[in-house]
């Protein structure tokens, strides 16, 4: 299935954009070992008592204390291109990297673009659309897109890097969840499974359309989860899938993380696609860089082991709540546009890993 012309996109774009890029969206990040073993013998950058949140953990933004009152959260995150429509593009990669922001409890409030551009084998007209895309997501947060810088490259490339701020108070970190803490996702998984189907045009349009609507929602509710005491830790769920983003909540917080496979929400085509096979190539290295950590229930299929490694773009965020406020949060997230939210796991005292029960 290719993607339907917009009203007032141009009729003659002479390929796919996706043709372009080796992978897409969040399925281009580093495997989660790759990235450990490139941090792991980085020198410290030396004391900042004011640097409250750096690479230690994994987290999802950096955040340095102003003053009493202010903490500056900065973040950058930019893919390839996941869909042919240059516009879908940018709205979805401003999406997903304004994002880490929210994630950390914060609020935005301004971003630089990130592009690299074949020159030469891509129109500008397109260009202009994945520009012009970003600054439509941007505009519904409230932020402007400042400025930025743009390369010759061999691959289209496109994201922002973005501000924001949060008192210090506000913050939330991904390793700080406490045992016995109660489990939300926000926003249902299968990204990266119609992601595969999509480019085996073999998506049909109302599943394409359910894609583009959970990729282009922002996660402006994290700054609300900021402002909750019962709120001890979030992260958004990207490219390591549901299951290397809770280990690094589980590693960052030295508890046990467990999951419930039957619990968690789906995009209604990703039971069928991931038994099908559509399965992205990072769904697999995923699992190879973090399967010792994960104990599976006995006799999970390997479709629904796909589901739980699968490379969320523009994921939601995972929320470790106090349990007993867990239910009426729920609610609230629900009723705040987050239809998909559910209740999936637990955190416990245990060996920091991910243990998935169902």
């Amino acid at each position: 299935m290719l993607d339907k012309p917009r009203e007032g996109a141009s009729p003659d774009a002479p390929f796919r954009l996706t043709s372009l890029a080796h992978g897409g969206g969040c399925g281009c990040k580093l495997a989660p070992s790759v990235l450990r073993e490139l941090l792991g013998e980085q020198p410290p950058g030396g004391p900042f008592e004011r640097l409250l949140v750096g690479t230690e953990t994994g987290d999802d933004a950096a955040v340095y204390q102003l003053d009493d009152g202010t903490c500056l959260i900065a973040t950058t995150d930019f893919f390839m291109p996941m869909v042919d429509d240059p516009y879908e593009f940018g709205r979805i990669a401003a999406t997903n990297a304004i994002s880490d922001v929210y994630a950390m409890g914060g609020k935005p409030l301004m971003a630089l673009a990130i592009l690299g551009m074949p020159l030469g084998r891509l129109p500008t007209h397109m260009v202009r659309e994945i520009l012009r895309g970003g600054q439509a997501i941007a505009a519904q947060a409230g932020i402007p897109v400042a400025g930025g810088h743009s390369i010759d490259a061999p691959e289209p490339i496109y994201g922002l890097a973005v501000i924001g701020t949060a008192p210090p108070q506000s913050i939330r970190r991904n390793s700080t969840a406490r045992a016995g803490d109660a489990l939300i996702l926000t926003k249902a998984l299968g990204v990266g499974l119609y992601s595969a189907a999509f480019k085996k045009e073999a998506l049909d349009p109302a599943a394409y359309g359910e894609m583009i609507a959970s990729m282009t929602t922002l996660n402006r509710i994290g700054t609300e989860l900021g402002k909750r005491a019962e709120v001890h830790a979030v992260t958004d769920v990207t490219g390591f899938g549901i299951l290397g983003h809770g280990l690094e909540m589980a590693r960052g917080s030295d508890l046990a993380l467990h999951l419930n496979a039957n619990a968690l929400p789906l995009l209604h085509e990703a039971e069928r696609l991931a038994q099908a096979g559509y399965v992205t190539g990072a769904s697999h290295r995923n699992w190879a860089s973090y399967g010792e950590a994960v104990a599976l229930a006995e006799g999970v299929p390997d479709w629904r082991r796909h589901i739980l490694t699968d490379p969320q773009t523009s994921g939601g965020l995972l929320v470790a709540v106090a349990p007993e406020a867990a239910q009426p949060l729920l609610a609230e997230i629900r009723a705040a546009g987050y239809p998909c939210a559910a209740l999936i796991g637990r955190m416990a005292e245990g060996a920091p890993g991910v243990v998935v029960s169902g």
